[in-house]
């Protein structure tokens, strides 16, 4: 399975729309709460090109967006292949 990474807060419903679509797809991640630490929200803004909304989502490395880009890219049926790639 790829790695997956996403940056939220517990209080984004848009964080749990994207959790709730990769848990659907089987697909485990790793969460960084950006509420909690704030130095993970440098981190996350940093790797993001400057976006500072959450959930901020990367897959194997490579920037998705947010939870609006994951389902497009579920849409497109971009998403279960690069769930299913090995990580880098």
């Amino acid at each position: 399975m790829a790695h997956v990474e996403l940056y939220t807060t517990p209080i984004c419903p848009f964080c749990h729309r994207a959790k709730q679509l990769l848990q659907r797809k089987g697909a485990a991640y790793t969460e960084h709460n950006v509420m909690l630490n704030p130095g993970k929200r440098a981190e996350m803004v940093d790797r993001a090109g400057g976006a500072r909304t959450v959930p901020q989502i990367f897959i194997d490395g490579r920037h998705i967006g947010g939870c609006d880009e994951l389902y497009a890219l579920d849409g497109q049926g971009g998403l279960d292949p690069m769930l299913r790639a090995q990580a880098s």
